[in-house]
């Protein structure tokens, strides 16, 4: 029992990680939307993609960016539903604290993008991570 009492280190050397990449890319002074649209470029020159609009690729970018929260937030948590409803709420507040970035405009597409991928995340750590190790929570029903 003892054992199971413990974070996993590499889950929160993952978080720390994370949450440092996260930190540049948020708060960094680069213009996030000509981020976006030099890859949306990219997949209209390179990659015969010009359906996939700016718009889908900045949504998959936010699902993609809060997979890895979901999934190391529920791993620490030991709870699925947990894990990403704190995501979630990082993701909300991420969010309020662009109102004060000039460069940046919060936006409710963005929260439901991460609150996704940090949906899928939870899903990933509990099916393949806690599951498999007997640690998901005992009394959650599911």
């Amino acid at each position: 029992m003892g054992s199971q009492a413990r974070r996993p280190r590499w889950a929160v050397v993952g978080l720390v990680a994370y949450v440092a990449a996260v930190a540049v890319v948020v708060f960094a002074p680069v213009s996030y939307g000509d981020v976006i649209s030099a890859f949306t470029r990219w997949l209209h020159d390179s990659a015969g993609l010009a359906s996939f609009g700016a718009g889908w690729v900045e949504f998959v970018a936010n699902v993609l960016l809060f997979v890895p929260l979901g999934l190391l937030l529920t791993v620490l948590m030991r709870h699925h539903v947990w894990g990403a409803a704190l995501a979630l709420a990082l993701s909300i507040a991420v969010e309020l604290v662009q109102v004060l970035l000039p460069e940046r405009s919060p936006s409710l597409r963005d929260v439901l993008a991460n609150g996704l991928g940090a949906a899928a995340g939870a899903a990933i750590a509990w099916l393949f991570v806690l599951r498999r190790h007997g640690r998901a929570h005992p009394g959650d029903g599911h």
